[in-house]
């Protein structure tokens, strides 16, 4: 007896095999099959969708939950556009905080709306003693008043309270970690977030690390979670590449750097489990530190990289070496010239054909570089809401030449390349189904067209979310296609996605999202 049949639904498998089916059976908790499979099957629940459409539970392969979920419990100043209204809202912040020498963290920083960067002088005059940290939404910067720079070593390089990249790691490691409990419900927080938008499974891209890990022991809250049956839905880590140490193997392992215990990619099960390694090798668009190969538009700025080039290439030479997926920030174009050749030069010294090493974010690609992509193997992470929030910026800093080839779709699809569909969450909304709108329509809140040719269709924009998740996550035998034997996790939504108008697909309604089986809650409560 099935434990659960769909019937009377516009069931979008996802596998060309059995593309559209009307009936879908579940049995504790994997899909036993579709149509005439399973119709005539007894079970002890049959649930009549009435028309609505049935697809793969939505894939987010890179979002940060922990940072979320803390930032949903921050002040913000998301939204504000004058510097005095910024201001007074800090001041707000730092007057209802303990007492002097407390830390008062403040989210949503953006200088982009205010024409500039706040300076520690300006925090100094509204923090009443109080040390005032405000996060960059882009996760690359953060600015501080003079009490926290007077904490720091006297090598950290800042300009007037604002650090950047590995610099704001050094404000990090002033700060007590965040505790397991704290994290935990952070962690619950954002992810029913994720299940109200239609997703079932998410990789966490960096814990443990300095530029966005909140404890070295962060791994401990995600087990926590699961241990008390409180991890709303399917999550692997990436542990942040700064966490590899020299490890004293025996020679002919030719591990150089490992975590703890040799442990890599594929540990744990069908719930949590370890993936990529996380690799930074430049900064942000928005905080205008993605290195480039020529400058931003109107200035001689060409973003930087993380760290020496050599050192990056080692680490993610010895993250390969030790047995890791590696997933490799890469941003601007200078920075994927440094991956790809890394990663080429890796498969040199060990091939591993189907290492399925990634590039997380892939924002902005010369065509020269989409052929390495496809001949390493290289998937592209890209996020989408990105452009479709903030395209006008970057395409304004990127000039009419290079905008064309941020955060592509067809030029990677056209070549081979697996294109997969992620959101970065918080960094901009984690919305799937307006994350595909963007894909098919390339236009940006405003109507502005952002590289038009780099539209893909809407089958191609589903695959990404689901077929193309699954791969570069390693889950491709239980997850990204309603077919026998697979995971039961779905999202019933209120149309189809390929019927609508482009313009309507992110406005559908995620009517339901199952996980394993069972209709899952996205309630995120604070």
């Amino acid at each position: 007896m099935l434990c659960t049949r769909l019937t009377n639904a516009n069931i979008l498998t996802m596998d060309p095999d059995h593309p559209v089916a009307h009936d879908l059976g579940i049995w504790r908790g994997r899909i036993v099959g579709v149509d005439e499979a399973v119709t005539a099957l007894p079970a002890r629940d049959v649930v009549d969708l009435q028309g609505a459409t049935v697809l793969p539970g939505f894939i987010d392969s890179h979002v940060h939950l922990s940072w979320a979920g803390l930032k949903a419990r921050t002040p913000s100043i998301t939204g504000l556009t004058r510097v005095e209204d910024v201001l007074r809202a800090v001041e707000d912040a730092a007057t209802r905080a303990a007492g002097p020498g407390t830390w008062v963290s403040i989210g949503g920083y953006d200088q982009r709306p205010l024409g500039r960067h706040l300076t520690a002088a300006e925090l100094d005059r509204v923090a009443h003693g109080r040390r005032i940290f405000l996060m960059h939404d882009s996760g690359h910067a953060c600015v501080v008043n003079t009490a926290v720079l007077d904490l720091l070593p006297a090598d950290v390089p800042h300009q007037d309270g604002l650090l950047v990249e590995s610099a704001m790691g050094a404000v990090r490691k002033l700060r007590l970690p965040y505790s397991q409990t704290e994290l935990a419900d952070a962690i619950e927080h954002a992810g029913r977030a994720c299940l109200a938008e239609g997703i079932t499974a998410c990789a966490e891209a960096g814990i443990g690390g300095g530029l966005l890990g909140h404890s070295p022991v962060e791994l401990g809250a995600y087990q926590l979670l699961r241990d008390e049956g409180r991890l709303p839905l399917r999550v692997q880590l990436m542990p942040g590449g700064d966490t590899l140490k020299p490890a004293g193997a025996h020679r002919h392992d030719g591990i150089p750097r490992a975590l703890d215990l040799g442990l890599r990619t594929g540990f744990g099960d069908d719930w949590l489990s370890v993936g990529a390694l996380k690799i930074y090798t430049d900064g942000g668009m928005m905080a205008r530190t993605a290195a480039l190969t020529e400058p931003y538009e109107g200035t001689d700025h060409t973003g930087q990289l993380q760290d020496d080039p050599e050192r990056l290439t080692d680490l993610i030479v010895d993250g390969h070496l030790a047995g890791w997926q590696l997933a490799v920030h890469a941003i601007g174009d200078r920075a994927a010239d440094l991956a790809l050749d890394a990663l080429e030069r890796a498969q040199r010294a060990r091939p591993r054909p189907d290492a399925r090493h990634r590039i997380e974010h892939a924002g902005l690609i010369r065509p020269d570089q989409l052929p390495r992509f496809a001949r390493l193997g290289v998937s592209a992470v890209v996020q989408p809401n990105f452009l479709r929030y903030f395209g006008d910026d970057y395409a304004t800093v990127m000039g009419e030449r290079r905008a064309p080839w941020m955060y592509r779709g067809r030029g990677f699809l056209d070549h081979g390349v697996t294109l997969v569909g992620s959101s970065d969450r918080p960094v901009t909304d984690g919305s799937p189904l307006r994350a595909i709108q963007f894909m098919v329509e390339r236009a940006s809140v405003s109507g502005r067209l952002i590289g038009p040719d780099e539209a893909i269709t809407v089958d191609e924009a589903l695959r990404a979310y689901t077929v193309a998740g699954a791969h570069a996550c390693r889950w491709e035998d239980s997850a990204g296609v309603l077919a026998p034997g697979m995971r039961a996790d779905l999202v019933v939504l209120g149309d189809d996605p390929r019927r609508v108008d482009p313009s309507r697909i992110g406005s559908i309604d995620v009517v339901s999202t199952i996980v394993d089986g069972h209709e899952a809650t996205g309630e995120a409560k604070l």
